[in-house]
Order: C-alpha cells, then sequence, then structure tokens
C-alpha cells in the first residue's frame, strides 16, 4: 500500500506542473482535429484578407468613438466591441456571424468570437480583444481556452485576432466612457498557451453528510 500511495503522490506531483509554451495550433489540431493555418505574408489571397481586416478595424475605431462604450469595467469592452467587428466585417461583404459548434448550434461564448468567410470562400476565425497601452507588456492573464464538448473551431482556418487599445475619456455616473485609440492584428497560430492543472468539486460533495462535523441548527 506504501508503493501505490508513493506512486499516486508522483503521479499527482506529474500532473500539478503546469505545460508551458505550447502552440495554438497544435492544441487546436491536437483537441478538435483541424489544422490553424498561419498566416502568409507572401500569399495574396492572405494579404488581400489582412488589408481588409485593417479597414474592419479602422471602421470599428471611428463607429465606436462616435458615441464610446460605457461600462465599469474595462474587462466588459471587448464584449460591446463584436457586434461592431461583425457588422463592419459584413460592411466589406465578408460574411461574418456567430462560430457554429460540433453539434450545429451558435455559441456566443467562448473561443473564438467570429466566422468569417473571405472573397476567397475559405473559413476564418476573428477573437475580439481589448487592451490598455500601459499593461499590455504584463503577464496578466488575456487569452483562455476551454475544453468543451461544444467547442466552436469545426474547420480548418485562419485563426485571427484583432485588438483595439482604448482608453477612459471621461465617467459618468460611477461608469467610464471608453473610446479606442490605436488597434492590432494578430496571427494567432503560434500564439503560445499555458496549461495549469486544477482539481474541483461540487455542492452535492462539499456538503456531504460525512464531511460536516457541525452545523447551526434552526
Amino acid at each position: 500500500m506504501k508503493e501505490i500511495s508513493k506512486e499516486l503522490e508522483g503521479v499527482i506531483s506529474q500532473m500539478l506542473k503546469p505545460l508551458t509554451g505550447l502552440p495554438l495550433g497544435i492544441v487546436i489540431e491536437g483537441w478538435a482535429g483541424y489544422k490553424v493555418i498561419p498566416y502568409d505574408a507572401t500569399n495574396k489571397k492572405d494579404l488581400q484578407v489582412l488589408n481588409i481586416l485593417k479597414n474592419v478595424a479602422n471602421k470599428v475605431l471611428k463607429e465606436v468613438n462616435i458615441e464610446g462604450i460605457l461600462r465599469s469595467r474595462p474587462n466588459e469592452v471587448g464584449n460591446d466591441i463584436e457586434p461592431f467587428v461583425k457588422d463592419a466585417l459584413n460592411s466589406f461583404a465578408y460574411k461574418a456571424d456567430t462560430p457554429v459548434t460540433i453539434n450545429g448550434k451558435k455559441k456566443s461564448t467562448g473561443y473564438p468570437d467570429i466566422e468569417f468567410i473571405d472573397e476567397f470562400e475559405r473559413i476564418n476565425y476573428l477573437e475580439c480583444k481589448t487592451f490598455n497601452i500601459d499593461n499590455i507588456h504584463s503577464t496578466q492573464r488575456s487569452f483562455y481556452l476551454s475544453p468543451s464538448n461544444e467547442f466552436k473551431v469545426t474547420k480548418d482556418a485562419h485563426h485571427f485576432g484583432i485588438s483595439f487599445e482604448i482608453y477612459v475619456e471621461k465617467s459618468i455616473g460611477g461608469k467610464h466612457l471608453y473610446k479606442v485609440k490605436s488597434w492590432k492584428i494578430l496571427d494567432l497560430s503560434k500564439l503560445k498557451l499555458d496549461v495549469k492543472y486544477e482539481f474541483n468539486s461540487d455542492n452535492k460533495r462539499l456538503y456531504d453528510k460525512k464531511l460536516i462535523i457541525a452545523k447551526m441548527s434552526k
């Protein structure tokens, strides 16, 4: 029994060591079986798509800055920018919509935010982000990819990111009015990811009678 316990300790110890530096392309292909196609600066089709994405970013910047986005926290602004990005893509005849899962249902939460079809009838995925110039080089976590039975990547495709630098123009009633100063377009195929395991439980097991050693009686 002692030998088994030592083996279990060894297994758990290995599990708790995080994996680091895994390229998104390898993770997606290993997980879902679909290739993440890198952006190719020598490919005329890729260059054309990038040019459209630049136009989309400029259009979103202008549209958002007409009225701004009123939010309490900066991390909420990214969700509000997503509809602007969809509208801009569609205005350039790129068919943009919420990705459909492997079960055939549209799903707004989780990676990626948008699926669009370019003029070459190719599928592309696009993740919308915002950033503050003061923390852009920090180690603050800003990208998440979680295992799911309803994964939204269902095709070989390019994976792009579009991120907007936001700033507070003024405060209104305890909230901030955010506007856009600049933007970045990203090729996510080479994005490095880390994996950190965790153990979890639920209320049914947490409050099992066997665990309760004292309680307040009503």
